[in-house]
């Protein structure tokens, strides 16, 4: 087993381009995390406890309106559940509600890495992104994480927000990495339907930042990270060697998973390998704290090879790994045809990817057009 991902769906407030679920009310806080332990407890002997859990990733939602002792409790509950080979434990955090003791209260509970969500140190952006945080948190979270001695870390930031000059990023850019971060994860903006920045979209009150100055901005990212040995190693993700996410990596190259917690999702391939199953828990916190006897899965589909394959060239071509013809072949019963080797080699003339070693992987301009190149790949393939 890979990993288990814990979503702990508590917010103070609505970010304006999150869609991912979450309730803003907290009375029910400590229930939750009692039943979130008795979710853990119902899988004891069961198939999901047979290989070793070598990641733990608390997401949300925000993880850290839960004190340390709460974060404690349950991973001792995994411990007592699961068979562990630890490589990484990571909590979701946001500037406002970090300092010093709380993070030495996290590693004293079992925490190995910090996931801070500053997303921007520009005050006018965090307000437009309806942030709880301000500037000032956002640089004295930084100041806490070397306080307490933090040094598995990644900071998350936004580019291409509508307005945002390169000014405005290098800015960011430039205190982010005064700090020295070993991670950074740096997310183009998505305005998705049912936010709010969606909202305003639809009734004429947004214009997004253009698609050009989106790839400039992608570009300078890359580069002032580059600058400070940092390396991007997937399309939003950089790194100094070694400090690349362990439980990320382990999605894009679809090791199972176990996610728990309303509205968390689950990866498990069946025993044959000739397909394998996705499902979540139902987004619903009332109906997760009712649930008195078992948790049902919810939304689950049975996936079959052809659409693995598509799934893992997709989160593959993200990487700068790339994806290897071998593994498709022998995991997924997939090779490319006859029409897909001759885009490949055109994408490689065209400085948009190297083929090689038996596998393809992007090159930085492959890699700002990779959901096109990736549509392309599996529509030629069909």
């Amino acid at each position: 087993m890979s990993g288990l991902y814990l979503h702990i769906p508590f917010c103070k407030q609505a970010c304006s381009y999150c869609d991912f679920y979450f309730v803003t009310r907290h009375k029910r806080k400590d229930e939750f995390v009692e039943q979130l332990i008795n979710e853990i407890e119902s899988h004891r002997n069961s198939r999901f406890t047979q290989e070793p859990v070598q990641t733990i990733y608390f997401g949300g939602g925000t993880p850290s309106l839960l004190s340390p002792a709460q974060v404690g409790r349950i991973l001792e509950t995994i411990a007592d559940v699961f068979s562990l080979d630890l490589k990484e434990v990571t909590l979701e955090m946001n500037p406002d509600d970090v300092n010093a003791e709380y993070l030495r209260g996290l590693r004293s509970a079992g925490i190995t890495r910090a996931s801070m969500g500053v997303q921007s140190f520009d005050e006018e952006l965090l307000k437009f992104m309806h942030r709880a945080h301000n500037s000032t948190e956002a640089r004295s979270c930084m100041e806490a994480l070397a306080e307490t001695g933090f040094d598995s870390y990644t900071v998350d930031l936004i580019y291409g927000n509508p307005g945002q000059t390169s000014e405005m990023l290098q800015k960011d850019l430039d205190i982010l990495s005064s700090y020295d971060p070993p991670h950074v994860s740096a997310y183009t903006l998505t305005i998705e339907p049912k936010t709010r920045l969606g909202k305003q979209l639809e009734l004429g009150r947004l214009l997004p930042a253009e698609d050009e100055v989106v790839a400039a901005q992608f570009s300078q990212v890359e580069e002032a990270l580059l600058r400070t040995g940092i390396n991007r190693y997937e399309v939003s993700n950089f790194a100094k060697p070694g400090a690349e996410a362990v439980h990320n990596s382990a999605y894009w190259s679809h090791e199972n998973y176990l996610g728990l917690g309303p509205g968390a999702h689950s990866f498990w391939w069946e025993e044959d390998g000739t397909s394998a199953r996705r499902w979540s828990n139902k987004p619903d916190l009332s109906d997760y704290l009712n649930n008195k006897t078992e948790f049902k899965k919810y939304d689950e589909d049975l996936l079959d090879l052809r659409t693995l394959a598509e799934e893992r060239i997709m989160l593959g071509l993200r990487t700068v790994a790339g994806i290897d013809f071998k593994t498709l072949l022998e995991k997924y019963s997939w090779k490319p045809n006859e029409k897909t080797e001759t885009y490949l080699h055109n994408l490689q003339k065209n400085g948009k990817a190297r083929v090689e070693d038996g596998g393809i992987r992007l090159t930085g301009e492959g890699l700002k057009i990779s959901d096109a190149i990736i549509l392309d790949l599996i529509t030629l393939n069909e």
